[in-house]
């Protein structure tokens, strides 16, 4: 296999490089104890390489030529980082913010799994392209493959988000809170 055109700028490598070190620290966030130190501080180096990866993500432009889908998506992985940090910066809503923290990161981190798998779909393009099989074919299969990621984040995470909760004593919480008014 031939990857003379797997990174074409310095921009690509910065961004590959950081995907990957977003890739696994977001995944160490996630397997980890919350709340603890390792646990901040990986969080914090998540938070950090993710704003390189978006910032350079915006500055790619090599598949389209112009603004495309991946920007859109780097829009809502933006959106996704920011009203994840807010409430964890902030401790506001003071109610829930542990959750709106977690909810919100998780969906970030489920948008690296997602890029993950579009991005290696989109490096197939000449193989593709080769076998005779239409473009058309490969932009479904990089949507639908990116899909059953999202999808299998939306199962595990309606499945496991009341035990997340009852773990970090948030439904307590905002019980206690209600009852108290």
């Amino acid at each position: 296999m031939n990857f003379g055109n797997f990174i074409t700028s310095n921009t690509g490598l910065i961004h590959f490089i950081a995907s990957i070190f977003a890739l696994l620290l977001g995944t160490l966030v996630l397997v980890l104890p919350k709340g603890t130190s390792k646990h901040k501080i990986i969080g914090r180096l998540y938070g950090l390489t993710m704003l390189v990866v978006l910032t350079t993500a915006f500055m790619t432009y090599r598949l389209f030529g112009t603004w495309g889908i991946f920007h859109w998506t780097a829009v809502i992985s933006s959106l996704t980082l920011i009203c994840g940090l807010i409430p964890i910066l902030t401790r506001r809503p003071t109610n829930n913010y542990i959750s709106l923290h977690f909810s919100f990161m998780y969906w970030s981190i489920m948008g690296v799994y997602g890029a993950f798998v579009s991005e290696t779909l989109v490096r197939m393009p000449k193989v593709v392209v080769e076998s005779g099989i239409p473009n058309s074919v490969f932009y479904n299969m990089t949507g639908i493959g990116t899909a059953i990621v999202m999808g299998l984040g939306v199962y595990f995470f309606l499945k496991n988000k009341s035990k997340w909760d009852k773990q970090f004593g948030l439904k307590n919480q905002t019980n206690d809170r209600q009852f108290k008014k």
